[in-house]
């Protein structure tokens, strides 16, 4: 009796073993993945903005050992100032005769317009893109994709096409950056409740990271 227990016990030891290790990886990965994103980004920012920092400023050269983070600190004190600048009339004046310079290029002007729209539309604390998650049917009809709403759309395709066009971002899998730019119309879109930190969550995962249980009667199909 007591031989024939002790393989049992032993594969139990092991899977006991088996099952600690996995709920380390799963617990240490995400803190150690973004303490490691985190350290090369302070570290990057530190190597090219530190050696632009006059040594009369710099703490480092007063100080027996190196700051981290310092360059970082130098860029938001630096961002900080130019957008106190830029708030008043002069500031404003000078950003309009650099983009009437820029307006001259004919490739960099195109580049400088979109970025620039980019970032006001996802700074401004009253834009509402990317706040609404949707499902679309996509590559074909029977197959659901998620995707986020950035807009509606106000340009020639609107005026082109029957009914409300919506404009679609779909991201990709497992990289949520990329993705496609799809012109849909709103009746054709189901309307989620869950929030898009949830979404992302959802697609980064492939699907594995399930999103919180919401409230069902919520969840309807948008056609006005």
């Amino acid at each position: 009796m007591t031989d024939n227990n002790e393989p049992t016990r032993k594969i139990s030891f092991l899977h006991r073993i088996r099952n600690y290790f996995l709920t380390g990886l799963v617990v240490a990965s995400p803190i150690g993945i973004t303490l490691y994103i985190g350290w090369w980004f302070i570290d990057f920012v530190d190597r090219n903005i530190k050696p632009l920092i006059p040594n009369t400023y710099n703490p480092e050269t007063y100080l027996p050992f190196p700051i981290p983070g310092l360059g970082l600190v130098g860029v938001v004190l630096f961002l900080i100032i130019l957008g106190a600048l830029t708030a008043n009339l002069f500031g404003r004046a000078l950003i309009r005769f650099g983009e009437r310079i820029v307006d001259r290029m004919p490739v960099i002007r195109s580049v400088y317009g979109t970025l620039k729209q980019i970032f006001e539309t996802v700074v401004a604390q009253d834009s509402k893109s990317f706040s609404d998650v949707v499902i679309v049917e996509y590559p074909r009809p029977g197959i659901w994709a998620i995707a986020f709403v950035s807009g509606t759309n106000k340009s020639e395709i609107q005026d082109k096409l029957e009914g409300e066009m919506i404009n679609l971002f779909l991201p990709t899998t497992p990289n949520p950056t990329s993705g496609f730019l799809l012109f849909v119309p709103k009746k054709d879109l189901i309307y989620l409740d869950m929030s898009t930190d949830e979404a992302a969550k959802y697609v980064i995962s492939a699907g594995l990271v399930n999103p919180e249980t919401l409230p069902q009667k919520n969840k309807r199909k948008k056609s006005d």
